[in-house]
C-alpha cells in the first residue's frame, strides 16, 4: 500500500492545540508518497510562518486513515 501523507496548515486557536479557527483559509500544501517528502514540506511552511504563533502545520498520515485495520 502506497503511504500518503498529507500536509496542512492554519491559524489555530491556541498554538499548543490542534483547532484550526478557520477552515476557509486552510493552506494545504500538497499530499506526499512517503514521509520524507511530507517532512521537507512541512518544515519548509512551517519556516515561513516562524514569527507568527497562531500558525501552525501538521503531517496527516492519510494511508491510516484510508486503512485503519492494516498494522501500519
Amino acid at each position: 500500500m502506497q503511504k500518503l501523507h498529507l500536509v496542512m496548515g492554519g491559524r489555530v486557536k491556541d498554538p499548543r492545540s490542534l483547532e484550526f479557527t478557520d477552515l476557509e483559509t486552510m493552506d494545504l500544501v500538497g499530499v506526499y508518497p512517503n514521509l520524507a517528502t511530507a517532512k521537507d514540506a512541512w518544515k519548509s511552511a512551517a519556516q515561513r510562518t516562524v514569527d507568527d504563533a497562531e500558525m501552525k502545520y501538521v503531517i496527516v498520515h492519510l494511508h491510516k486513515l484510508l486503512d485503519p485495520d492494516h498494522d501500519h
